[in-house]
């Protein structure tokens, strides 16, 4: 015997029965996707967590400084004649130390940064330059005057637009027999000097390289 529907206050009809049975089954259908969606999403957040919570903390370990006496003994035994050895003190670290074209020469030049300050300081020995390289990489900068640094005559450079220099602002030059050495970067005059003062050794070698 067919059931009595409250709402109608008699028997269901057989389409009336399939229509119901459709439209509950449509909300199961409905039902269970939402709840399989929110289940895939919460176990979505939980790998997510678990991947973050297992990702080590702190700060990266440092690059290690470039070995620059081993290298620039390479580069003598190499070359056949002295290599820069430059050393600017406590606070500075070597950034890189490699041959490469600078103003259209090869040049053997470390970069000098202060840890965890702004700042930076190039020394290059210009292979077998002149002071037209200097020009070159000083953006066509002339020689303002020069400075006597432990015996030895280098010539002042002090760019006056460093945004086109690369943000140099300071450099010194010097001739070293076959080669040119240049001292140059955003850092203070006095730590220019004591870079220049610490090749004096190798710059007098140089100059007798016949």
């Amino acid at each position: 015997m067919a059931r009595v529907v409250a709402h109608l206050g008699r028997p269901e009809t057989p389409q009336e029965t399939a229509d119901r049975k459709a439209e509950s089954s449509r909300r199961y259908r409905s039902s269970k996707t939402f709840r399989n969606l929110m289940a895939a999403m919460l176990v979505t957040i939980a790998v997510v967590f678990v991947v973050v919570a297992a990702v080590p903390r702190g700060e990266p370990a440092p690059r290690p400084e470039p070995d620059v006496t081993a290298l620039a003994a390479d580069l003598q035994a190499e070359r056949g004649r002295p290599v820069l050895t430059p050393s600017l003190g406590e606070g500075w670290r070597v950034n890189l130390a490699t041959t490469e074209g600078v103003g259209g020469t090869e040049a053997w030049t470390m970069v000098y940064v202060r840890s965890g300050e702004s700042g930076f300081l190039r020394v290059a020995q210009g292979f077998d330059a002149d002071e037209a390289w200097v020009g070159q990489v000083l953006d066509g900068t002339r020689s303002s005057e020069t400075n006597e640094i432990d015996g030895i005559t280098w010539n002042v450079y002090r760019p006056s637009n460093p945004s086109g220099t690369g943000n140099i602002d300071y450099a010194l030059a010097t001739e070293a027999g076959p080669d040119y050495v240049l001292v140059y970067g955003d850092a203070a005059p006095e730590t220019a000097a004591l870079a220049a003062a610490s090749v004096t050794t190798q710059v007098e070698q140089l100059r007798e390289v016949p």
